[in-house]
């Protein structure tokens, strides 16, 4: 048997458990104990889509209030990259923009967003809008502007906004959504919490 056959055989044991360690957990329901892990407020108070990233079945997860939030949490170095699953609200399903709902999720990577569309997050500031299709994305982003990339479109910059305030008016005050404010946050936001449980 040539080398080559014998060392791929014997790769494949090891790519399964790579791939079952990687396995996305499924997302938990959002509920009045959700709250913002940047800007440490209920997640039910506010409007517009959502977000979670779960860590484990045991330690929960992280909630967000904007799925701006949930996207810049995967591009700060300084925060956990061994999460089992990275979810935004599904605005396709939403019943409305004050209520994205509490199992309405969709993998963030798998989304399509609405950059630069005429809506604000749920603190203030710009927002991208996840939709679980494109067709669902394009028809937003004719009726409030914007354009509609994908989740490896986005970039750190229409994301965390080189440092600029994500959520304030603008004027820096909200420092808990600046670069980085976000970046020395981690001894202060909030920590993980368990839902009700799997929303799927």
């Amino acid at each position: 048997m040539k080398p080559f056959l014998i060392a791929a055989l014997l790769a494949l044991p090891l790519m399964a458990c790579r791939q079952d360690e990687t396995a996305s957990l499924p997302p938990q329901t959002m509920t009045a104990e959700a709250v913002g892990r940047y800007c440490g407020m209920n997640l039910m108070e506010h409007e517009g889509p959502k977000g979670q990233v779960v860590l484990s079945r045991e330690m929960g997860a992280y909630w967000f209030s904007s799925a701006r939030d949930t996207v810049a949490f995967s591009m700060m170095p300084d925060e956990v990259k061994d999460y089992g699953g990275l979810y935004v609200s599904d605005m396709a399903k939403a019943a409305s923009w004050a209520d994205p709902g509490p199992d309405n999720w969709i993998d963030a990577k798998a989304a399509f967003y609405v950059v630069g569309a005429d809506v604000e997050a749920a603190m203030g500031g710009a927002e991208i809008v996840p939709f679980g299709s494109r067709a669902s994305a394009e028809a937003f982003a004719r009726d409030k502007g914007g354009a509609v990339q994908t989740f490896a479109e986005l970039t750190p910059e229409e994301v965390l906004g080189e440092g600029r305030d994500m959520a304030g008016d603008g004027d820096g005050s909200g420092a808990e959504h600046d670069m980085g404010a976000m970046m020395d946050h981690d001894m202060g936001a909030a920590q993980p919490t368990t839902g009700a449980g799997d929303a799927r």
